[in-house]
Formats: C-alpha cells, sequence, structure tokens
C-alpha cells in the first residue's frame, strides 16, 4: 500500500488488458468502416487491391471520433454546377445523377451507422463559386444549382447529408471579392504548381484532366484551337489553385474531418477518392455528364449527347431529368 498523501500509479493487469482490448477495438472498428468506403473508391492506382491497410491517415481519423464516440464527419468538396456544355448536360439544375449520387452518400453514412452507433454525416462543400469565373459559369447558375442541391436532400430526406458553399463565409462581400481573398490567403502559387506537374504524377493527372474538362465544356470560343487550348491550360492552373484554397478554407472551418475527393487519389494520401456513380472515365461526374439508366437497371453516366443516342428522355417535375432504355 503506497504511504498516506500519495497517489498510486500501479495498473494492474486488468485494467491494462481492458485498455489493450479498447484500443484493438477502437481498430478494428475503423478498419471495418473504411471497408465500406473500399468498393466505392476512386483510384488513380487501380492495380492495388487496396486494403483498410494501405490507408494509415484515415485509420487514424476514424479512430480519433471512435475512440470519442463522436459522430464521424466527412467533408466532401465538389457538387460545383452544371457544366455550361449543352452536349454533356441537361441544364444548370441538378436531375437524377445528383439525387442518385446524394441517395448513395447519404446511404453510405446509414451503413456507417449500422456499425457504429454515433453514425456519420458528410458536408457538400459546393465549390462552384470559388473558381466559377474560370469555368464561365456565372454565379446566378451556381446559386440555383446549390439551392436547388439543398432542397433536393430535404425531399428525400437524406437526414445524413449538409450543404455548405462560398456563401457560409467572408459575410456580405461580392463572390469576386470574396474568391480573391480566399485566393490570396490559401492558394499555392502558379510557380509551385507548376513545379508540382513537372515532378508529381498526381498533380500532372490532376492538371491535364482539369485541361480537357475545360477544353471541352468551353462553348462560342472564336480563337484557334492552339489559343483554346493555351486559354484551357492557363485557367487549369487557376482551377487548381482555387481547388487547393477551397480545400484549405475547409480544413481550417472544419479542422476535424475525414476528408473525401470526387478525383481519383492514391491510397496513403490525405484524400480519399470516392466514386458517386458507375461511369466508364474516372474523371465523370454527374455534374459534367447525364444518367442513363439501362434496361438491367443499372445507372451509368454518358455526355447527354450520347445518352440521347441509346435512350429516350425521361422528365421530372416538368423538367429532364435523365435518359432510359425501354
Amino acid at each position: 500500500m503506497p504511504p498516506v498523501g500519495t497517489v498510486s500509479t500501479v495498473t494492474t493487469d486488468s485494467q491494462t488488458e481492458k485498455s489493450d482490448q479498447a484500443g484493438e477495438s477502437t481498430r478494428s472498428l475503423s478498419a471495418r468502416v473504411l471497408g465500406l468506403l473500399l468498393p466505392h473508391r476512386r483510384a488513380s492506382d487501380p492495380e492495388l487491391d487496396a486494403t483498410p491497410d494501405h490507408f494509415p491517415l484515415q485509420l487514424e481519423q476514424l479512430a480519433d471520433f471512435i475512440a470519442a464516440g463522436d459522430p464521424i464527419l466527412f467533408t466532401l468538396p465538389g457538387f460545383p454546377c452544371k457544366s455550361p456544355n449543352p452536349a454533356k448536360v441537361l441544364g444548370h439544375l441538378p436531375d437524377e445523377g445528383e439525387r442518385l449520387s446524394l441517395t448513395f452518400l447519404n446511404r453510405l453514412c446509414e451503413e456507417i451507422g449500422a456499425l457504429y452507433e454515433p453514425g456519420a454525416q458528410i458536408l457538400i462543400c459546393s465549390d462552384g463559386h470559388i473558381f466559377g469565373d474560370l469555368i464561365n459559369v456565372p454565379d446566378d447558375h451556381i446559386d440555383d444549382y446549390s439551392d436547388e442541391l439543398a432542397a433536393m436532400i430535404g425531399r428525400e430526406g437524406l437526414t445524413h447529408l449538409a450543404t455548405y458553399d462560398l456563401r457560409a463565409v467572408l459575410g456580405d462581400l461580392s463572390f469576386d471579392e470574396k474568391r480573391a481573398r480566399v485566393h490570396a490567403q490559401y492558394a499555392p502559387s502558379v510557380e509551385e504548381l507548376r513545379e508540382q506537374v513537372l515532378t508529381d504524377e498526381e498533380t500532372l493527372r490532376l492538371y491535364r484532366g482539369i485541361t480537357r474538362f475545360l477544353t471541352e465544356d468551353t462553348v462560342g470560343f472564336t480563337g484557334t484551337r492552339s489559343a483554346l487550348q493555351r486559354d484551357c491550360r492557363r485557367r487549369a492552373y487557376g482551377v487548381i489553385q482555387r481547388s487547393r484554397a477551397w480545400g484549405d478554407l475547409i480544413a481550417e472551418q472544419h479542422p476535424r474531418s475525414f476528408r473525401l475527393s470526387i478525383h481519383p487519389q492514391r491510397a496513403g494520401v490525405l484524400k480519399f477518392g470516392i466514386r458517386l456513380l458507375e461511369a466508364a472515365d474516372a474523371w465523370m461526374t454527374p455534374w459534367h455528364s447525364s444518367v442513363l439508366h439501362r434496361a438491367d437497371g443499372r445507372w451509368e453516366l454518358l455526355r447527354s449527347q450520347d445518352a440521347a443516342e441509346v435512350g429516350r428522355l425521361v422528365e421530372r417535375d416538368g423538367r429532364p431529368s435523365h435518359y432510359e432504355i425501354v
């Protein structure tokens, strides 16, 4: 027995065993939660037979929530606005592609809740305003898209989802002023990005992917093809700068979160790529395409022009929704 007035620091074998069991339980549950995400991973290393052990950063983040008994918070930059290319999409408002994607994300949270009682929430950090001027989409179209996205979440009863966009920060400043301030505070320099494009395969892949999207989505350009490509390469750097700035702002506003990405990601990095719907192109999203409902029940993302060649247009609430093969 320790002397009177002292505190015993002796740990019994039973206490040690309980502590070890709790730690093992947290690690095991973290791996099981991550296992629910793996089938939907959007990977830039698809040759990897990924297991939870390939994602130590994500396991650590999950363990932090689980050890504290807190709901898991995922942040997902994306759902910016519809492409301005009418050959790709059905309009500037969310349609069946967004509805299916949101329903999938909410269902994923429900599956996590079945494993881990405090459950999970996904904060959709809509990034349309942050680079809308660079992709030639007006801010009022982005507002319409974001508002309808929130309304769709409410109508569908998707209680595990919430939205967040540039309107939530920097008060009543104009969008141009907000973009400028976020860029100045958080964006890497063009010189930094150019160096990374030369030395980092992931950054090069992202740069090429965004340049391709900008080239495809630019309508009404009156210059030469080479002039368009130069313009899109310049704007691609700007989009990456703003995207990274938005990601850093989100991380600052929500420092304790599991970071998802709609872009392909390799194992071991900070962000976990997530695939929303089936598509032949790993970069395709519901806002760059339309949805085709195939006769066997599958839903697939395709350019609207391509989907129209094989399916008939379906409307919902008086608006174009998707295509289906009957």
